[in-house]
Formats: structure tokens, C-alpha cells, sequence
């Protein structure tokens, strides 16, 4: 449909393809997973211990029953989960490395399972299962994520919009990227509180506008480099199978200050996730995690140079 011709000229994006072209459009992660647990109705879902608080919101919002698990250094689940009727498992594919253990639990627990991809937006949904994914950590949005769900429709829902949400990105380009980080969590906490809403027009333009094939080529390639340098120090061995499509590098070594030496050079690692120390003891694997592990980055904006520099302040 042709909204005008002439005028002032729009942002100049390329016109490509959507990766996930197919999938529902919506406005975050966490509503996806609400939009999951309205459709389907569960009495009960299993949740990992290792995962944003964020996740909470949807099953207190809905009054829905969760459980916690445990998982080991390989992000597997470490219990024997026996689900009930009307009850459902949800499990985060780890960093986009866990792949394979998704199509494991899917021989398992079949369409109960519900797979979060945020961290694996590469990964491909498995046919029947429940599976969302997020845009924000992998590319330059405000918001966005996708649904794959054969669940009847919720019908009448809005457009979200995104132009009131660009501050932080801007001024990371403007000023740079501590004058924009306050704005990011800003946007963070709104995103966290929003409604169940339709993806907006111009985030979908954004996902339209990337080279998909080039930015897989560039994680994979910065993961590999990080493995070659880190491996040997590195307390977790995981393999980044022929098709993943990694978010970071999971980097655990036993060193006091490390978190605190990469930010003073200005490289920047994020804790995944504070609220797991506080619902986990110092001997779960799950606090170990969420206090000692890095997650290097590995993405699209990055190339040797950068690699050599993250290995030389772990190193040094």
C-alpha cells in the first residue's frame, strides 16, 4: 500500500528479508511467554533457577504455578522432571549453544516443552513446540521479538510503537555508550512492564534491513577465535554445533575481580542473572554461574582486533 510519494526522505535501510518471517510478531520476550501461558492455560510450569527475574512476571501476572530446576556447567538439566497433566517445561536455550539438547527435551516431554530462544535467535523452532525468540540481543532495536505457536490466535491486540524508545540507541552513536546506558535500563523496565502488543512498524522495517548470513558469519568466526585463546582456561566446555549462532562467548575461570578488570577497560559484560543469587546458595551451580561466569561479546560489531584485546586483559 503506498502511503505517499515525495516528501522528506526516511531513514536509509536496506530492504531485505526477515529471518523469522513466518513466526508472530510481538513486542518482547517476556510477552511472548505470557501470550504462551494465556493460550495454553497451565496449571504448572517447570522454570530453570538460571534465568532472568523477568521471566517471573507472566505467572505472577497470571496467577500461574511455576517450579524451579537446577542445571549443570552444561545448561542440562540436572532432575528428573516427570510432568503432569495440564503442566509444561520451559527451558532456555543457553548463549544458542543448546540446540541439540532442545531437540533432546522435545523427544521427551514433546509439545509440553516451551522453548525460550532469546539467547539462540538463529536456532530453528521445532514444529508444534512452543518456541519465542527476541531481537534485542542480537541487533539494534528497542524491541521486538517472535512467536512460533499453532495455539488459537489472541485476537484485537495493538500495535506497539518504538519511535519514544530510540534514546539510548542514538546516543551511543551521538555520545556514547555510558550517556546512553541509563536510558537502556530505562527501556528495559518499560519493555517489562508493557502489555501483550503487535511488534512495531518500525522495529519490523529494522529486521528487514539486516544481512542475516553476515552477522551469523561474523559470531561464529569471534566465538571460534575466543575458544582458541580461552579454551584451556576455560571451566566450561561447550561446542558451538555446525549451525548455532552464538550470543556470546560463556567464559568461566575461577578469578577473583575479572568482571570488574574487563569493565574498567571498557569491555563491557553483563551479569546473567543478579536475582539468581539471591534465589540460589553459594553451592548451586546456578549462583557459580551468575557470579563468575563472563559472557565475552562475540557479535556482529567486532573483529580481531577486538578479540585480541578481550583475551590480553583476561590474560594479563
Amino acid at each position: 500500500m503506498i502511503e505517499g510519494i515525495g516528501g522528506y526522505f526516511e531513514l536509509e535501510l536496506p530492504k531485505r528479508e526477515e529471518f523469522h518471517k513466518d513466526a508472530l510478531r510481538l513486542n518482547s520476550g517476556k510477552n511472548c511467554l505470557e501470550y504462551i501461558l494465556r493460550v495454553r492455560k497451565y496449571k504448572k510450569v517447570y522454570i530453570p533457577y538460571y534465568t532472568c527475574e523477568v521471566v517471573l512476571k507472566p505467572f505472577q501476572k497470571l496467577g500461574t504455578v511455576y517450579q524451579f530446576y537446577h542445571i549443570n556447567l552444561q545448561f542440562e538439566i540436572t532432575e528428573e522432571i516427570n510432568l503432569g497433566e495440564g503442566e509444561a517445561l520451559l527451558y532456555t536455550n543457553y548463549y544458542g549453544l543448546k540446540q541439540q539438547y532442545v531437540e533432546h527435551l522435545v523427544d521427551r516431554y514433546g509439545k509440553s516443552l516451551i522453548v525460550d530462544n532469546t539467547q539462540a535467535f538463529y536456532a530453528k523452532p521445532l514444529e508444534g513446540i512452543d518456541t519465542f525468540y527476541t531481537c534485542r540481543k542480537f541487533f539494534g532495536v528497542s524491541d521486538g521479538a517472535y512467536l512460533y505457536t499453532d495455539a488459537a490466535p489472541i485476537e484485537g491486540l495493538k500495535q506497539s510503537v518504538s519511535y519514544n524508545r530510540m534514546e539510548h540507541l542514538i546516543k551511543r552513536i551521538d555520545l556514547s555508550p555510558t550517556e546512553g546506558f541509563k536510558d537502556f535500563h530505562k527501556n528495559d523496565y518499560r519493555l517489562s512492564e508493557d502489555e501483550i502488543m503487535l511488534m512495531s512498524r518500525f522495529t519490523q522495517r529494522v529486521m528487514e534491513s539486516i544481512d542475516y548470513v553476515g552477522v551469523a558469519k561474523k559470531r561464529r568466526m569471534n566465538y571460534m577465535q575466543l575458544h582458541d585463546y580461552l579454551k584451556s582456561s576455560n571451566l566450561l566446555n561447550l561446542s558451538m554445533g555446525i549451525e548455532a549462532v552464538p550470543m556470546v562467548y560463556p567464559y568461566l575461570a575461577l578469578v577473583e575481580g575479572l568482571r570488574e578488570r574487563l569493565i574498567e577497560n571498557k569491555i563491557f559484560v553483563a551479569r546473567y542473572w543478579p536475582n539468581v543469587l539471591d534465589w540460589t546458595t553459594k553451592d548451586d551451580i546456578e549462583y557459580l554461574l551468575a557470579y563468575q561466569m563472563q559472557p565475552l561479546p562475540v557479535d556482529q560489531r567486532y573483529g580481531e582486533e577486538e578479540i585480541k584485546k578481550i583475551v590480553e586483559i583476561i590474560h594479563s
